[in-house]
């Protein structure tokens, strides 16, 4: 996996492309969200978890975006740094810097966790 590879990653998210995203990760893959009630925030393990967990973000934010993303990798760790907006269908968005530290085994993603600038929500209109 180089740096190249999770820019096209970051391309397939903006494109709300999941079999381009999905292809980076191995099937035993553990993503942990920026949210969740535990203390690594929400929890999805495999393929198919992690799957419906990022084609959700594209549902409730159609708009769902990661600019500015660039990204190194050093053996088989890696950092990708970003910022995302999207629009929540109430009209409030979210613009905020985040990164994302995936540990990486032959070529795929194993481990994502995902970091993000916790932010009031922009009220719609503003």
């Amino acid at each position: 996996m180089t740096a190249d590879d999770l820019a096209s990653l970051f391309d397939a998210f903006n494109r709300h492309d999941i079999d381009g995203v999905m292809r980076f990760f191995a099937e035993s893959c553990v993503f942990n969200g920026v949210a969740g009630p535990e203390v690594h925030g929400a929890r999805f393990t495999g393929t198919e978890a992690i799957a419906n967990a990022f084609s959700g973000v594209w549902k409730a934010m159609p708009d769902a975006h990661w600019a500015h993303h660039s990204h190194f990798v050093h053996g088989d760790r890696a950092v990708s740094e970003w910022t995302f907006s999207g629009t929540n269908a109430d009209g409030s968005r979210i613009e905020a810097e985040g990164c994302d530290l995936f540990t990486l085994d032959a070529g795929k993603i194993v481990r994502k966790q995902a970091f993000r600038k916790n932010r009031p929500l922009i009220a719609a209109g503003a």
